[in-house]
């Protein structure tokens, strides 16, 4: 049974890229993009696309299109990040 996270995250697909084919460069920095804004972990979001690789027309570089958006817009492609006071 699918949780609440994957049902929103599902809809945030619907919304932004519809269907596998459409998955584009442009689509799934929309798709990471909302998934955030919904407090969903983009990593997460990307392991869910990628066990769907096969149905996406360009997925070299969709896929390298969203490491590189979660490297940019996550703590070191982390969702855990700690304060240096954390580390002392």
């Amino acid at each position: 049974m699918p949780t609440e996270i994957d049902l929103i995250m599902k809809n945030v697909w619907q919304n932004t890229c519809g269907s596998w084919q459409n998955c584009t460069e442009t689509t799934i920095k929309s798709f990471l993009a909302q998934c955030q804004e919904n407090n969903i972990d983009p990593q997460y979001c990307m392991s869910w696309i990628e066990g769907h690789r096969s149905q996406i027309p360009d997925w070299t570089v969709v896929s390298k299109v969203s490491l590189d958006w979660v490297n940019q817009h996550t703590s070191t492609g982390s969702p855990i990040s700690f304060n240096e006071k954390d580390l002392h």
